[in-house]
């Protein structure tokens, strides 16, 4: 019996108690059957980490109720108590070394461009799905979850004219005080980049992450890198590939760990973009010398595989965005996010 690997498509609508409530449906039997069967669970859910969770739960509750409230919610769809639901959406925080992946092409220009590998647990391949959000009293956004995770931490659309994509850092002697995914979900309902900006950097520490955010009227990609309570922007207007690690100097965000994957798929996507190669096609590359930026091998060295492949076109009118099941040439869906910056209580 063939099993599917399609994205699946939900819509997620109102309250934090509904759309947490909802996300867990969504993802209950993933949840069940891969997650809570892997060592990555077992190790999130050992008892020294409670303290750090305790902590960041915390915070969470008192800068970010909503979300907060939220993966509360979303505990309870799931079947499941709080504590361990919020240290999986603490899972980089808490372990600086999490094998979390991708890839990240930007074409800034007329038409900006930004295409963007998600890689993660081989289990997860057709467990994932596209939540669109439909928040009260905030921008609505399409973003790709994880089961028993919140919107933000892989690449979205938003309704204020965003695309937002997300690559994995591994910092170095962060002491977190708040999940960067919890920070990731935030920028969903933010009304432009430098709104986004100003959130990271009026915030407590975070593990890393860089994000790639494209903005409706703008001819340039935002390249922001931020952990550990730094924040570094880069006004990106050539174009650009990025991978899992920091590619800026400092004390801060340059004390990392680079894998081989990260620094192989970064060298071989340089190569292709200067040759004119189209983002999908640098997306399912496996050619170039070491480990390739298409990932589907059981023997993966970052225990990682390519769960879905996206792309985004940025047009003075709205955002026409696709999702592709992994090496797909065909889109398994797509659509158009129209702009709306007014607030739906504004």
């Amino acid at each position: 019996m063939s099993v599917s690997v399609e994205v699946g498509r939900f819509v997620i609508a109102g309250g934090a108690g509904a759309r947490g409530r909802a996300l867990g449906a969504c993802g209950r039997d993933a949840f069940t059957s891969v997650v809570m069967r892997s060592a990555l669970w077992r190790r999130l859910t050992a008892i020294d980490l409670v303290p750090a969770v305790r902590r960041m739960a915390d915070t969470t509750r008192a800068l970010f109720p909503d979300i907060h409230d939220e993966i509360a919610a979303m505990a309870e769809g799931l079947g499941l108590p709080f504590e361990p639901v919020f240290a999986w959406n603490a899972r980089g925080d808490l372990l600086a070394g999490l094998g979390d992946g991708c890839t990240t092409v930007l074409v800034p220009g007329e038409t900006p461009v930004i295409a963007h590998n998600e890689d993660g647990l081989p289990g997860l391949l057709g467990q994932c799905f596209l939540a669109h959000l439909r928040p009260d009293g905030t921008h609505a956004a399409m973003s790709f979850c994880y089961p028993g995770s919140i919107p933000g931490h892989s690449f979205a659309v938003t309704e204020a004219g965003l695309v937002i994509t997300v690559n994995n850092l591994r910092l170095l002697g962060v002491e977190p005080e708040i999940p960067r995914m919890v920070l990731t979900r935030a920028l969903l309902g933010v009304p432009d980049r430098a709104a986004a900006v100003a959130l990271l950097r009026d915030t407590p520490p975070s593990a890393g992450y860089h994000l790639s955010i494209g903005q409706v009227g703008a001819p340039d990609i935002w390249s922001v890198t931020f952990g550990a309570g730094a924040v570094h922007v880069v006004e990106n207007t050539h174009p650009l590939l990025h991978s899992n690690h920091a590619q800026v100097s400092g004390p801060v965000l340059s004390n990392q760990t680079i894998t081989a994957s990260s620094g192989d798929r970064l060298r071989r996507g340089a190569d292709l973009l200067s040759q004119g190669t189209a983002p999908l096609s640098i997306l399912t590359d496996t050619g170039g010398v070491g480990l390739p930026i298409f990932r589907d091998k059981p023997d993966d060295p970052d225990g990682e595989n390519t769960l879905a492949q996206f792309m985004a076109r940025i047009s003075p009118t709205g955002i026409e965005w696709q999702v592709h099941t992994p090496g797909h040439a065909e889109p398994a869906h797509n659509g158009l996010m129209p702009i709306n910056r007014v607030l739906p209580n504004g």
